[in-house]
């Protein structure tokens, strides 16, 4: 019988010498008991899992039963990202056998489902279209439709200062140096019309076969350019959680294939708010002196945008309400609450600036704007 709780190991290897292997420490610190546990753990070998993880489940246990709002709790958090992140790879540096160890996959199971069920009492509701392409785009158009008032990116666009405006691409940078990977996991769950509108869309994404214009190869240049250290994480202790649990709420959708629905709803609204905020930033680029090295990425996301929001509400979401009528609630939950926690991320910006702080994370009284500190 196979023991699913022991990883596997190649012939003629020494298990001696595979518990001895070490792996590098993240550039980012653990924010509670239960990420500090997980850091510790994928420190070591999968086969030191025993002594690794004894307690784990009822920290999680207890960390969430004392959580009143796990969009912005720290631990749990931090927490869900780097156990997504045994997905993705290079967010932590571990152990490849991690990533499906039966006590990961039960602790982002029991994260994710309390996070679903937070999101899924406090998102607004709105009325649920006909299953039918063009009243669900009608209705995603008019959720993210332009108002006036103040935004980050207008705010970036009109009186950012530098120091603000690299605030700006560091708090982006924990999804944008992994740009579209969160939506691609979908890709397998689609099929027919909304399948080739996510794969249509990817396609710019990821550069349209030139690695070098990948949407997150253009962000690290940028980050670069802003003398910004561009390894994924670098900032993360600097990054609030708020704007964490945007991430892991859009990967979350991906991942699981019961909330397909809600991945197209999250990403058609994505795509919808992101051609006129990149115009606004890019050109408060230009106003504080940067040239195309640095305004590249905003610009290329002004065009290519456009296109995509035509595409995801259409062909994506409109196209998966088609296919499965039952989805309906979800694409519109997933619309949402991409709009509700997002927009709780740039309140906490808008608010930090206006008051003339840092928009960083304050950790222990340190200010954390000493992360921006340009690298050699």
């Amino acid at each position: 019988m196979i023991d699913a709780t022991q990883p596997v190991v190649a012939a003629g290897s020494d298990p001696a010498v595979e518990r001895e292997q070490r792996f590098d420490a993240p550039p980012f610190r653990a924010r509670g008991p239960v990420s500090e546990q997980l850091l510790q753990a994928f420190r070591r070998p999968t086969a030191d899992a025993p002594e690794t993880l004894a307690g784990l489940a009822g920290a999680i246990d207890d960390a969430l039963a004392g959580s009143d709002d796990i969009a912005r709790d720290d631990d749990l958090q931090l927490a869900l990202l780097v156990l997504h992140g045994l997905h993705y790879g290079s967010v932590v540096d571990a152990d490849e056998e991690w990533e499906w160890h039966p006590a990961m996959v039960a602790a982002r199971v029991a994260i994710e489902r309390a996070f679903e069920r937070q999101l899924r009492e406090q998102v607004p509701s709105v009325p649920l279209p006909a299953p039918d392409a063009e009243a669900v785009a009608a209705v995603l158009f008019e959720l993210t439709k332009p108002t006036p008032g103040p935004s980050v990116a207008r705010f970036v666009a009109k009186q950012a200062t530098d120091e603000q405006a690299r605030e700006y691409v560091v708090l982006r940078s924990v999804y944008t140096l992994k740009e579209a990977d969160a939506q691609t996991w979908s890709i397998p769950r689609l099929e027919g019309r909304a399948k080739a509108a996510m794969v249509e869309i990817q396609a710019d994404e990821y550069g349209g076969g030139r690695p070098e214009r990948m949407h997150s190869a253009i962000y690290a240049r940028t980050m670069r350019e802003l003398g910004l250290d561009d390894r994924y994480g670098a900032y993360l202790d600097a990054v609030p959680t708020i704007r964490i649990a945007s991430v892991t709420m859009m990967t979350m959708f991906g991942l699981n294939r019961r909330l397909r629905g809600a991945s197209a709803g999250h990403y058609a609204t994505y795509e919808m708010t992101s051609s006129l905020p990149n115009r606004m930033v890019g050109d408060g680029f230009r106003r504080l002196g940067y040239g195309e090295s640095v305004t590249d990425y905003f610009d290329e996301h002004v065009e290519a945008d456009a296109v995509h929001e035509q595409i995801a509400g259409r062909d994506l979401a409109g196209g998966l309400a088609e296919q499965e009528p039952s989805l309906v609630a979800d694409i519109m939950f997933g619309a949402s609450a991409s709009l509700m926690v997002d927009g709780w991320g740039a309140e906490h910006t808008l608010e930090a600036w206006t008051a003339g702080r840092s928009a960083l994370r304050q950790a222990g009284g340190t200010d954390r704007r000493i992360a921006l500190q340009q690298v050699p």
